[in-house]
């Protein structure tokens, strides 16, 4: 499939691909997924508590190293 962008659009992705330092190709594709492909949730809640609990959870993106979450690291 190949779609084609109107000039404004073009221009739009290539500057928020530039500002988050990715390739547009790859921004749009990832916005098509977030759009199109809806990911099932991994963990079903089993009462109210844990239904606030991830209701209150976002995904930020970034996933720290082991080396990050060591007991030497934090304290420094």
């Amino acid at each position: 499939m190949t779609i084609t962008l109107g000039p404004a659009l073009e221009a739009a992705l290539l500057e928020v691909a530039q500002r988050q330092g990715v390739a547009p190709e790859l921004l749009a594709l990832k916005a098509l997924q977030e759009k199109f492909i809806a990911p099932s949730p991994v963990i079903e809640p089993r009462d109210e508590w844990e239904r606030r609990l991830l209701g209150l959870a976002k995904n930020c993106g970034v996933s720290l190293s082991n080396k990050a979450l060591s007991r030497e690291e934090i304290y420094e």
